[in-house]
């Protein structure tokens, strides 16, 4: 079982590029840095994101079914020309889909939307109450199948987590939640790392809040960074996995210069101390 994430900042990610990967509770080596694609919708700026994306090094790329993008993150995987199995995917069961029956079908349609024999991540998008532990035996028996790599859960709060650790045959792999120093989500990171859950962060710029708060600008200029590079380096340093959306060019490389400087502790604990439990995007707390 890996060792408690709180309380303490990994000085090895120095040693890091954007090709490092971790290795999941099933075995799957999963990359720590990708690429979000929500809201970039439908059509060529996906495509182009994803291939920028990849021309830069980029090995791990994240939709969803309901960002209705999944076609075109497909083929543009398909298009790079990078080996299949070098390329990391990662799609998600929306919540219409949750149960047995349905999740599996849902399954088929990413899939094929897709164009892929397999997908690297399979996530349950949502805890959808009543519903979501059936839907959790679909995706291990998708996992039994071969059809996907690993399986796990998004938006699962510490509750949720428990409630499926009681049943499930498969622990989770991967957990995927909104977490940025606004949103330091300490006590689910401390239980998914104990339970060998990998956490992976999404949103986590914030969608720009803070960027200009001195404290974080006065931080951003010591190591020569931007504040988006500052918030993606905090995440790695706590050990979590990050997927920054953008559809610009310049923006997708800047976000990957995040591995040539490693933040000082007294800086980790400064941009700790900023959470406020905002939310920039879903709030899953109040889910029963």
């Amino acid at each position: 079982m890996p060792q408690r994430a709180v309380g303490h900042y990994d000085t090895r990610m120095g040693a890091m590029d954007i090709t490092s990967t971790v290795r999941l509770n099933n075995g799957v080596e999963m990359p720590l840095f990708g690429l979000g694609v929500y809201l970039t919708g439908a059509g060529r700026g996906t495509e182009n994101a994803v291939a920028w994306a990849l021309e830069e090094g980029y090995r791990l790329i994240d939709t969803a079914s309901m960002y209705g993008n999944e076609k075109e993150v497909g083929h543009a995987v398909r298009a790079s020309g990078i080996p299949r199995e070098e390329v990391f995917v990662t799609t998600k069961l929306w919540n219409d889909d949750h149960g047995f029956e349905r999740a599996l079908d849902a399954f088929e349609e990413s899939r094929a939307k897709l164009g892929l024999d397999y997908v690297d991540l399979y996530l349950v998008h949502w805890p959808v109450a009543d519903l979501r532990l059936e839907t959790w035996r679909a995706l291990e028996e998708l996992l039994e199948r071969g059809a996907v790599r690993a399986i796990g859960v998004s938006n699962y709060m510490v509750r949720h987590m428990e409630e499926l650790l009681g049943v499930c045959r498969t622990v989770p792999a991967v957990n995927q939640v909104e977490f940025h120093p606004f949103l330091f989500q300490e006590e689910l990171l401390g239980f998914c790392s104990e339970v060998g859950i990998r956490l992976q962060a999404y949103s986590p710029l914030a969608r720009t809040r803070g960027f200009g708060d001195a404290r974080v600008s006065g931080i951003a200029a010591k190591y020569g960074k931007n504040p988006a590079q500052v918030y993606l380096r905090w995440a790695l340093q706590h050990g979590v996995s990050v997927i920054p959306k953008s559809s610009k060019r310049e923006r997708i490389r800047e976000n990957a210069r995040v591995f040539d400087f490693v933040l000082e502790e007294e800086d980790m604990r400064a941009l700790d101390s900023m959470s406020r439990d905002l939310h920039v995007s879903w709030d899953p707390s109040g889910e029963p």
